[in-house]
């Protein structure tokens, strides 16, 4: 696997991470801070969360196997959302796992579609 496919296969992942952050409904009652935002900081985050799951997804796609792969992503969406579910409020919870869900799934169609 070259290093440019690599980067073709993050770059999307990395921009569906950046724009569904905001969906998320645990992070959205947020009151507006009286300083700037660390917008900067959340897209670095959202960066290397989606490189991690791109070597991830390589490793899956290029070693152990090619079926299956939603049920995989499905899987990490799921580890994700509940790793998360102590962070927000108990009405939003199991929204918010559903939107990782989503997040994590959509993320593994876009791999397997440039990694495959």
């Amino acid at each position: 696997m070259t290093l440019a496919r690599l980067l073709l296969a993050w770059l999307p992942v990395t921009v569906l991470f950046v724009l569904a952050w905001p969906l998320d409904p645990r992070f959205a009652s947020e009151r507006p801070p009286r300083r700037p935002t660390r917008r900067g900081a959340d897209v670095m985050l959202r960066a290397i969360e989606a490189a991690a799951l791109t070597l991830f997804a390589a490793l899956w796609f290029d070693s152990l196997g090619h079926g299956g792969w939603w049920l995989l992503f499905a899987i990490v969406g799921i580890l994700v959302g509940v790793q998360r579910l102590s962070q927000g409020e108990p009405r939003t919870e199991l929204r918010g796992l559903a939107v990782d869900l989503a997040r994590y799934v959509v993320a593994g169609a876009i791999l397997a579609w440039r990694l495959d």
